[in-house]
């Protein structure tokens, strides 16, 4: 493998990563927002509440999104299996 095979790699990767992350990290930021905007109007400083908004509007993401994050993970790792194979 030449360097910028080795950097073409890396890159994929990082994007690869992006990719899978970016929703998850935009819902939890919406879903904090919202919250913190609400509970600055309510005055409710209630962190719990947060939390686990949070952590449901993940699990709903990984619902929806699982699937075609696994098939995006598994067409990176075949990719990557087959230049191993050919050197």
């Amino acid at each position: 493998m030449t360097n910028a095979e080795i950097l073409d790699v890396v890159r994929e990767t990082f994007m690869m990563a992006l990719r899978i992350s970016l929703p998850f990290l935009l819902v939890s930021m919406l879903i904090g927002l919202i919250l913190a905007i609400l509970q600055a109007a309510t005055s409710i400083n209630e962190q719990t509440l947060m939390f686990v908004l949070k952590l449901v509007g993940i699990v709903v993401m990984i619902f929806l999104l699982g699937s075609s994050i696994l098939t995006s993970l598994q067409g990176f790792f075949t990719d990557i299996l087959q230049m191993i194979e050919t050197g």
